[in-house]
């Protein structure tokens, strides 16, 4: 099987609601996010009764072009996480704290459905934006590692369906 990875890196703020060390406190990384991409052979497979081999590179002989990951994964990144601060959506603390700011300062706040911890980013990276975003490619976004620092990353794999 072959796999396509590239990676950008952003800079971001958070805040692990609940967690027993420093964390707690309002703080932030430059993230390197690595994104590995699969050839989406599973209807295709099926349908033409070919090995998934076969099918796997377009007709210039890829899974799909780096600059197109960029586009669609790495320009997300940059568009809705990028010198923001991540929120849980069910942090009162920041919501209390987003309210007192002032107008300029609501934009820097991007409000998400879990607690934002590397591993929970990285999930929803590949089970939520990877689809919507890579939708009519041919392609899945099969895994992202999140480095929160050189010596610590998370990665995600989605699941074979």
């Amino acid at each position: 099987m072959y796999r396509v990875k590239r990676f950008h890196d952003i800079c971001a703020g958070h805040r692990v609601v609940g967690h027993e060390g420093k964390c707690k406190y309002l703080h932030g990384h430059n993230y390197r996010v690595h994104f590995s991409c699969v050839a989406d052979t599973s209807k295709q497979s099926a349908e033409l009764g070919l090995p998934k081999k076969h099918i796997e590179l377009d007709d210039l002989g890829r899974v799909i072009d780096f600059g197109v990951i960029k586009e669609k994964l790495c320009m997300w990144l940059e568009d809705n996480w990028d010198h923001k601060f991540i929120a849980w959506e069910h942090d009162e603390a920041i919501r209390h704290m987003a309210m007192e700011s002032i107008d300029d300062m609501l934009d820097s706040f991007v409000y998400v459905p879990f607690n934002p911890t590397a591993e929970n980013m990285a999930a929803y990276l590949v089970e939520v934006i990877g689809p919507m975003q890579l939708e009519g490619t041919g392609v899945v976004l099969e895994e992202v590692k999140i480095e929160e620092t050189y010596k610590c990353h998370v990665s995600y794999t989605k699941e074979g369906e």
